[in-house]
């Protein structure tokens, strides 16, 4: 058998919904220190293909590596072998 509602149930579940909510201080903590992590930094991003986001997907298992880490590689990588073909006059 189920009670039925009453006004002061009802005044008791609204005094509850208007109490703050209280913050887990460990994952207050934890997004401080994310945000200290990216000070100074700058983000790229963009819109890729299925088969390229599958590509990103293996390269960073395979390599152990999070997005940043490996596109900074990619970059990286790219970088040096432009300047080498600009030394040898293949650019």
């Amino acid at each position: 058998m189920s009670k039925k509602p009453t006004a002061s149930s009802f005044l008791d579940a609204m005094k509850r919904q208007q109490e703050p909510a209280q913050i887990d201080e460990p994952a207050t903590k934890a997004v401080k220190s994310v945000k200290n992590t990216r000070a100074g930094l700058k983000h790229i991003g963009g819109y890729l293909e299925a088969d390229t986001v599958e590509k990103v997907a293996i390269l960073r298992a395979r390599l152990k590596l999070d997005n940043s880490q490996l596109i900074k590689r990619a970059i990286e990588e790219l970088f040096e072998r432009e300047n080498a073909a600009r030394k040898f006059g293949d650019r």
